[in-house]
């Protein structure tokens, strides 16, 4: 049976395109199943959940596109400046951040604000979330890093980096994480939120995804995308992609082996075979399909892959340093984003009616 597969890229003409990906042939094909022209400006950010599609912009708003009815869904207005990041945790909640170095958590049920969070004194330039859904990393304009504690909706601790750094990234198991600064990369460790690697890549970097837990695929702003293992720190291959600058890069498990999925300016997307093996051979192109566009940034719609979060029934963390973080983190699984910080936002209102009326 074929995978549900869609493919979701947004672009500078202010469109975003859904592909369906037909995968039980040889030769993958994609065929558009929305086109979505809601913004008035460039889209910046993308990200897909089971249920919904979010698609941010230099507007200052998130256009929210539905999946399940195949319709728009409506806009969050609370940014005041470019959205520059979105992230899904499952499909309960929707992390953003912004220009005004707000980054926001959602809920998917009311689609409403649950908590503002003055991150950073610049803009936020990328934020990304734990697997267990308990921190969130955030890097900005003003030369930090900061981890947040979700459960609490407070900053965990901060460390000046000196440099601006534009993507932020966990490990799919959450025990490492990477920044990018221009062309280099830092590895580090979630324990000691110390660098244990770095990576130099021949020209600044547009985005990365990890493949599994140690191999990082690289698009720059070049046309090839190259790729390296962490823990043994080589490059293991790298190969043209496309004929312009890589803008965006993704990935899922199909199978026994790894699906790449590429954007650029081009146009193109195309999706690329990898066999994640002791000896890399070199991908292999599945399918593609040119859109015209611009393109800007990418997300893939999996919903047969995308975990269902359970609810921790333990008590607020009030880890302050790295290795107390790395401890609660390793304590339990899957947790709701900012459960507690949901609960505690959702009986504020309740007080101040109570208040208003005596």
């Amino acid at each position: 049976m074929a995978a549900v597969l869609e493919v979701i890229a947004g672009s500078y003409e202010q469109i975003t395109f859904g592909y369906r990906v037909k995968t039980d042939d040889k030769k993958w094909t994609a065929k558009v199943n929305f086109t979505h022209h809601s913004h008035t400006a460039s889209i910046s950010a993308v990200a897909a959940s089971e249920r919904f599609v979010a698609t941010g912009s230099k507007d200052e708003t998130i256009q929210l596109y539905d999946m399940k009815k195949r319709t728009e869904h409506g806009a969050l207005l609370h940014h005041d400046g470019t959205i520059t990041c979105l992230e899904f945790y499952g499909s309960s909640h929707l992390l953003s951040g912004g220009e005004d170095g707000l980054v926001c958590v959602w809920s998917t049920k009311k689609w409403e604000c649950l908590k503002s969070i003055k991150a950073h004194k610049g803009s936020v330039t990328s934020l990304s979330v734990h697997p267990s859904g308990k921190l969130a990393l955030t890097v900005g304009t003003d030369k930090t890093l900061r981890t947040w504690n979700l459960i609490t909706g407070r900053s965990a601790f901060i460390k000046n980096i000196k440099q601006n750094a534009h993507i932020i990234k966990w490990s799919p198991d959450g025990d490492k994480y990477v920044a990018v600064v221009n062309n280099k990369v830092d590895v580090y460790s979630l324990e000691t939120a110390s660098v244990t690697g770095m990576i130099t890549n021949p020209t600044r970097i547009s985005s990365l995804a990890f493949l599994n837990n140690s191999i990082l695929a690289i698009a720059a702003d070049d046309e090839v995308v190259r790729i390296r293992d962490l823990a043994k720190e080589r490059w293991l291959c790298e190969f043209k992609a496309h004929e312009t600058r890589v803008k965006a890069v993704d990935s899922f498990m199909m199978d026994d082996y790894c699906v790449m999925v590429t954007a650029s300016n081009d146009g193109f997307i195309k999706m690329w075979k990898l066999y994640l093996k002791e000896e890399l051979e070199l991908p292999t192109l599945l399918g593609e399909v040119d859109t015209s566009a611009r393109l800007t940034c990418l997300a893939v719609w999996k919903p047969s892959s995308v975990p269902s979060p359970v609810v921790s029934e333990q008590p607020a963390s009030k880890a302050t340093t790295s290795e107390e973080i790395a401890q609660e983190v390793s304590k339990s699984k899957r947790v709701r984003v900012a459960e507690e910080v949901i609960l505690e936002d959702e009986s504020k209102p309740k007080k101040k009616k109570k208040d208003a009326g005596i």
